[in-house]
C-alpha cells in the first residue's frame, strides 16, 4: 500500500526539479546570432582559461593559444570534436566545473562556449595569449599606460581662477564634482611652501620680507625662477631621486662593506639637476654614460646600475653563486622598469606576470640587455679643469697649514722651554700621532685613540702582543697622508719570527699598507714592508740582536719616493727609491702588532712589546730623527699643554685654521678622486628563460629587447643573444628613452606631481600596471608628458608649469563640503599641507641655528662609526656637534641597515629598498625626538645662543625666532606667553618648544 505524499514535500521536489530544469536550459545555446570568436569567446579563454594554458609550463599538457593545439589536446586526449559539443572534453570539463577548477564559467560564458563548439569551433585571426586584452583580471597590452600619448588641447573656458593650462584640466574636474577649488594662499605660505618644495630649505626672513613687499606683477614668477636657479635644487630633487634608485653606501647583506667612493654619483645626480640635463639624456647616462659620454661624467653616472645592495659572499657551490647573481639581476632590472617605465617586472623571474602583460621571456630579455654589469670601481681621468682646481686647492692647503705651523710653534717653544727647565730633556720633533702605551692607550695628540684586539693587553711595559692574535688598530685618519716617518720603540721578543708587523698605516681593507716590519724575506733584518712587496727593497742592513731592550726604529717615506731605515737613531742600511702612496682620510687607519689587513693570522702577526709609537706626516731628517731617539719617546707637546699656552683669540684662530684646513682637503678629495662604484663592464652571457626561476632548468635562449607589451615602439633591439655588453645597454637606454615610448614621459611627470601635491595622478609611483593606480587626470597627464617632450625634457620647465598654476597657489584651509565629495583631495580642491621629511627637517633646524654649512658637493659627512666583528661591518650613531657635520642631510654617508635616530623616527628609508614613496607616520617618537635627542638640544642651545648673540629682549629674541622657523610674524599673545617660559626655563628650552610644533613641521 502507497504511503499518501506530504504535500509540503511534493512542491519541494517539483521545485528542485524546475530549479534543475532551469539550469539546464541556461546551459543550452542562447544566441540567436553565431558566435563571433573574437569578441566571444577570446575573452573567455584570454580571462579564465591562459594562465594555466599557455606557456612553457601547461596544466595538463593543454595549450588554448591556438586551434591546432587545442584540437590536438592535453595529457588527456583531444580537447574537442568540432561540431559536437557533448563529444568535447573541452565541454564536459567546462560544463561540470572542474574547469577552471577555483572560479567556474557563468552560465552565460558556458553557453558561449558551448555553442561555438556546436557551430565547428571557428577560430578567427592568429594564436591568442594572455597578454591580448584587458579583463577584470590583469591588464593586457591594451592597458591605458601602454598606448600612445593622446593629442590633447586644454579645456577651453574662462573660469577667472586659472592662470595657466593646468588648472584648465583641474577645472573642468571640480565642475563636474560640483567643487570650487579654494583661493590663493597669502604670499608668506607662498613663499615658504615654493621654498620648501624647490630646495627643501626654509626662506630665511630677509627673502619673505623682500617677496611680501614686491608689488610688481611677476614677483611670483621672479621667486620661482630664483629658487629654480638655485644649487640647492640639485640637492632637494637629487634627494628624491636617490630614493627612487635605492642608492646606498654599503653592500648590504651579511658583511655590508662601506662604499667609500659611491658618492660622486650622488653629486653627479645634483649637478645635472641643477644643470636641468634634459630628462631623456638624463636617464640614458645612468643606462649607458660609460658608452656615450666616458669623458664627461658618464662612468659615474651609471653607478645608477649598482645602488642596489650586492652580496659579496660568494659560495663555492656553483648553483648557489648563479643564484646570488640572478638575485643581484632582479634587482637592477627591477629598479630599471619601475624608476623609469613604471612596471613591475620582479615576479616574471618565476612565471609570466600575473597581473601585467609581461612575459618570463620579456623578464630574461631585460637581464639579457644588463647583463654584463657588475659591481665594483673604476678609475676616472681627471678633466683639465679639475687639475687646476686641485692645484689651486693645494696651494690653499699649505698656506693654511703654514699659518697655522706659525701660530702653533710659539706655543710648542714654550711648552719644550718649560720642559727643558723641569727635566732638561732632550726634545725631538713633533709628530701629528703619538702612543705612550706603557701610561694608556689614547693619542696623545690628536684622535687615533687604539682599540686591542684578540690577546692584546697594555701594561707599565706597554702594548704587550704575542704574535699569534694580539693586535691594535687606531680610529680613521682625520687627514690623508703621503709623505711620512713611522717611528717605535719596540722589544723583539722572538729574533727568528718571520713577518710581524709593529706599526702600519694601511687602507681600512688592509690591502694597501705601508709597515715596519721584523725579519719577513731576511731573517731577523728591519724591512718597510708594503702590499705585494712594492715598496721594498733590502735595506742591506745588520741582524737585529737584541731581545731584551728597547729599540728604536724608524722608517721615512718622502715625496720623491725615497724610503730610509734607521735603529737608534742612526741609519739603517742604505736607502732606496720607489713610488709613493697616499692614504686617504677616514678610509685609512694605522694598525700596531699586526703587518696589515683586519683579522689576525699568519705571519703578520708581531711578537713583542711596543712601550711607544709615534706617526708623523713628513719626513724627519737624520738628525730629527736622532733627536727623537734620544728623548726616548717621552717628552711629547699634548694637544692640552698646547692649547694652555694660547690667548684665547689664538685659540679661536687655531680652531677656524683647522677647519678650514679639513674643509679644503674634502674639497680636495672630492675632486680629485679618480676612483668610483660603479658598474663595471663585462663580457655577458648568453641568458635562457629560467624556468619558475630556477638556474638549473634552463629554456629558450633569448636576445637582449624590451618589453613586448609597448607595441608602439619595437622592443627588438636587433641584437643576437651574445651580442657585445656595451652594444645591449646601449640599445636599452636608446629604447627606454625613445619619445614615442608612452610610459618614460608619463612616469616622469607623475613623479614630479607626486612630490609637489604629495600624491600622484597615478596615487602609485612605480606602478602603472594592473595593480596601480589609475589617474586621476589622464589628459592632464598626457598633456603635460607632451608638454615635457615639447620644451626639450626641461624638468625645470615642468616645475615652473605646476608652481604657477593657481591650483599650486590655493590656500590649504578645509572646506567640509569639498572634503565630503573628495576626502582624499584627489581632484586638488586645495593644497594638501605636507609633512617635513626627515632630511628637511634636519636641514631647516641647522638653518634655523644659523649652522648649516651651503657647500655643493664634495665628499659627504659621517655621522656613525663604522667598526668590523668577525668580518661584518657595522654603523653606529655619533654625536653630531661637529661643523663638518652640519652639511646638508643628502651628504650624510648612508649605509644599509645603519641607526639614524631622528631621520629613522621620521621615516626615512632604509636605501635597501626602491622608495618612490616615503611613509609619513604620526608616533610619539617623534615628539620625544623633537625635545630629547641630542641633535635637537645641540640645535636648540645654537639657535639660542645666535639669538642672544644679535636680539637683547626676549620679546625680540621670539619675533626672530617664529620668523625663521614660520616664515611670519609672531602674534601679540605667542609673545606674551614666551617671554615668561623663556625667563623661567631659557631660550634653549623655547626653542625646542618651537622645533616640536606642528607649524614647523608641516607645510601648507
Amino acid at each position: 500500500m502507497m504511503t499518501p505524499r506530504n504535500p509540503a514535500t511534493a512542491r519541494s521536489v517539483l521545485l528542485n526539479q524546475l530549479v534543475a530544469l532551469l539550469a539546464i536550459c541556461q546551459l543550452t545555446p542562447v544566441y540567436a546570432e553565431p558566435i563571433k570568436f573574437q569578441e566571444q569567446i577570446a575573452p573567455i579563454l584570454v580571462s579564465r582559461c591562459l594562465q594555466c594554458h599557455q606557456g612553457s609550463d601547461l596544466q595538463g599538457g593543454l595549450n588554448l593559444t591556438d586551434l591546432s593545439s587545442l584540437m590536438q589536446g592535453g595529457d588527456s586526449g583531444a580537447a574537442i570534436v568540432a561540431g559536437s559539443a557533448t563529444k568535447s572534453l573541452l565541454w564536459e570539463r567546462v560544463r561540470s566545473d572542474e574547469m577552471p577548477p577555483d572560479n567556474p564559467l557563468t552560465n552565460h560564458e558556458k553557453a558561449a562556449i558551448e555553442q561555438w563548439i556546436e557551430e565547428g569551433a571557428v577560430w578567427e585571426g592568429s594564436p591568442i595569449d594572455l597578454f591580448s586584452i584587458t579583463t577584470d583580471q590583469r591588464a593586457g597590452r591594451d592597458w591605458w599606460s601602454l598606448q600612445p600619448l593622446q593629442k590633447v588641447e586644454p579645456p577651453s573656458f574662462d573660469s577667472g581662477w586659472t592662470r595657466n593650462s593646468i588648472d584648465q584640466f583641474i577645472y573642468q574636474n571640480l565642475l563636474a564634482k560640483q567643487i570650487e577649488p579654494s583661493t590663493e594662499a597669502d604670499r608668506r605660505t607662498l613663499i615658504r611652501r615654493l621654498t620648501y618644495d624647490l630646495i627643501g630649505l626654509p626662506p630665511t626672513p630677509r627673502e619673505v620680507e623682500i617677496f611680501t613687499q614686491d608689488t610688481s606683477d611677476n614677483a611670483y614668477e621672479k621667486l620661482v625662477d630664483r629658487l629654480l636657479n638655485s644649487p640647492h635644487y640639485g640637492e632637494r630633487w637629487g634627494r628624491h631621486w636617490l630614493d627612487v634608485v635605492h642608492f646606498g653606501e654599503s653592500n648590504g647583506f651579511e658583511y655590508n662593506q662601506p662604499r667609500n667612493n659611491a658618492w660622486p654619483y650622488r653629486n653627479w645626480v645634483i649637478n645635472s639637476l641643477n644643470d636641468d640635463m634634459p630628462y631623456d639624456e638624463f636617464v640614458r647616462q645612468q643606462i649607458a654614460g660609460d658608452i656615450l659620454a666616458p669623458d664627461s661624467g658618464g662612468t659615474i653616472a651609471v653607478a645608477c646600475l649598482v645602488t642596489g645592495p650586492h652580496n659579496t659572499t660568494k659560495p663555492s657551490n656553483d648553483t648557489m653563486r648563479k643564484t646570488m647573481r640572478q638575485d643581484e639581476m632582479e634587482d637592477m632590472v627591477g629598479m630599471v622598469n619601475q624608476a623609469f617605465l613604471g612596471m613591475t617586472t620582479n615576479c616574471a623571474r618565476c612565471h609570466d606576470h600575473k597581473f601585467d602583460p609581461i612575459s618570463s621571456s620579456d623578464y630574461y630579455s631585460m637581464v639579457s640587455a644588463l647583463a654584463g654589469v657588475e659591481f665594483g670601481e673604476r678609475d676616472i681621468p681627471l678633466d683639465p679643469n679639475t687639475v687646476q682646481k686641485a692645484k689651486q686647492l693645494k696651494a690653499q692647503i699649505n698656506e693654511l697649514t703654514l699659518t697655522l705651523n706659525t701660530l702653533e710653534q710659539e706655543a710648542r717653544d714654550a711648552v719644550v722651554r718649560q720642559q727643558v727647565e723641569e727635566a732638561n730633556p732632550n726634545s725631538g720633533p713633533q709628530p701629528i700621532a703619538a702612543w705612550n702605551f706603557q701610561a694608556d692607550l689614547s693619542d696623545q695628540i690628536g684622535e687615533l685613540d687604539v682599540t686591542l684586539f684578540g690577546t692584546a693587553k697594555r701594561d707599565t711595559q706597554g702594548l704587550v702582543l704575542d704574535g699569534m692574535t694580539a693586535f691594535a688598530r687606531t680610529e680613521r685618519l682625520t687627514q690623508p697622508l703621503s709623505e711620512k716617518t713611522l717611528e717605535a720603540w719596540v722589544r723583539v721578543e722572538d729574533l727568528n719570527q718571520q713577518g710581524g708587523g709593529v706599526i702600519s698605516v694601511q687602507s681600512s681593507d688592509g690591502v694597501v699598507f705601508d709597515a715596519i716590519v721584523f725579519a719577513e724575506r731576511e731573517p731577523k733584518r728591519w724591512m718597510a714592508g708594503s702590499n705585494g712587496f712594492s715598496r721594498y727593497e733590502s735595506f742591506a742592513a745588520s741582524n737585529e740582536t737584541d731581545p731584551k731592550n728597547l729599540i728604536h726604529i724608524a722608517i721615512t717615506y718622502a715625496a720623491d719616493g725615497k724610503i730610509s731605515g734607521y735603529r737608534n737613531g742612526f741609519p739603517y742600511g742604505n736607502s732606496y727609491t720607489k713610488n709613493l702612496v697616499t692614504f686617504a682620510a677616514e678610509s685609512s687607519e694605522v694598525v700596531l702588532g699586526l703587518r696589515h689587513g683586519v683579522e689576525a693570522g699568519g705571519n703578520r702577526m708581531f711578537r713583542g712589546t711596543i712601550a711607544q709609537a709615534r706617526l708623523y706626516d713628513r719626513v724627519l731628517s737624520a738628525e730629527e730623527v736622532a733627536a727623537s731617539a734620544q728623548s726616548n719617546g717621552i717628552h711629547v707637546v699634548t694637544e692640552a699643554e698646547l692649547v694652555a699656552q694660547l690667548t684665547p683669540r689664538k685659540r679661536d684662530k687655531r680652531v677656524q685654521l683647522i677647519q678650514q684646513i679639513k674643509q679644503t682637503h674634502e674639497m680636495l678629495k672630492g675632486i680629485e678622486n679618480n676612483s668610483v662604484w660603479t658598474a663595471l663592464s663585462i663580457p655577458a652571457a648568453t641568458v635562457n628563460v629560467l624556468v619558475r626561476g630556477n638556474v638549473l632548468r634552463e629554456g629558450d635562449v633569448v636576445s637582449p629587447r624590451g618589453l613586448s607589451a609597448i607595441q608602439i615602439i619595437e622592443s627588438d633591439f636587433g641584437l643576437k643573444p651574445d651580442a657585445a655588453e656595451q652594444d645591449r645597454r646601449l640599445q636599452l637606454a636608446r629604447w627606454i628613452t625613445d619619445p614615442n615610448n608612452p610610459l618614460f614621459s608619463r612616469v616622469i611627470v607623475n613623479r614630479i606631481w607626486h612630490y609637489h601635491f604629495g600624491i600622484g595622478m597615478v596615487s602609485t609611483p612605480n606602478d602603472f600596471g594592473f595593480n596601480g593606480g589609475k589617474p586621476t587626470h589622464p589628459l592632464l597627464l598626457d598633456w603635460l608628458a607632451s608638454e615635457l617632450q615639447e620644451n626639450q625634457w626641461s624638468l625645470k620647465h615642468l616645475h615652473r608649469l605646476i608652481v604657477t598654476s593657481a591650483t599650486y597657489r590655493q590656500a590649504s584651509k578645509m572646506n567640509s563640503k569639498a572634503a565630503a565629495i573628495d576626502s582624499e583631495n584627489r581632484y586638488l580642491w586645495r593644497k594638501t599641507p605636507t609633512r617635513l621629511e626627515g632630511e628637511a627637517l634636519r636641514d631647516s633646524l641647522l638653518a634655523i641655528a644659523g649652522k648649516l654649512d651651503p657647500r655643493i658637493g664634495g665628499k659627504g659627512y659621517r655621522d656613525m662609526k663604522e667598526y668590523k666583528y668577525k668580518g661584518s661591518h657595522f654603523y653606529d650613531p655619533i654625536p653630531q656637534n661637529q661643523p663638518e657635520q652640519f652639511r646638508r642631510t643628502i651628504y650624510r654617508f648612508s649605509p644599509r641597515g645603519a641607526k639614524r635616530t631622528m631621520l629613522d623616527t621620521f621615516d626615512c628609508p632604509d636605501p635597501s629598498t626602491l622608495t618612490p614613496q616615503r611613509a609619513e607616520t604620526t608616533t610619539p617618537l617623534q615628539s620625544l625626538a623633537l625635545m630629547n635627542n641630542e641633535f635637537v638640544l645641540e640645535m636648540a642651545q645654537a639657535t639660542a645662543k645666535d639669538l642672544e648673540t644679535h636680539q637683547t629682549s626676549p620679546k625680540d629674541q621670539v619675533r626672530e625666532l617664529i620668523r625663521r622657523a614660520y616664515s611670519r610674524e609672531a602674534e601679540q599673545q605667542e609673545i606674551e606667553r614666551a617671554v615668561p617660559f623663556i625667563q623661567k626655563h631659557g631660550l634653549s628650552a623655547y626653542c625646542r618648544v618651537v622645533f616640536n610644533s606642528n607649524e614647523l613641521l608641516y607645510v601648507r
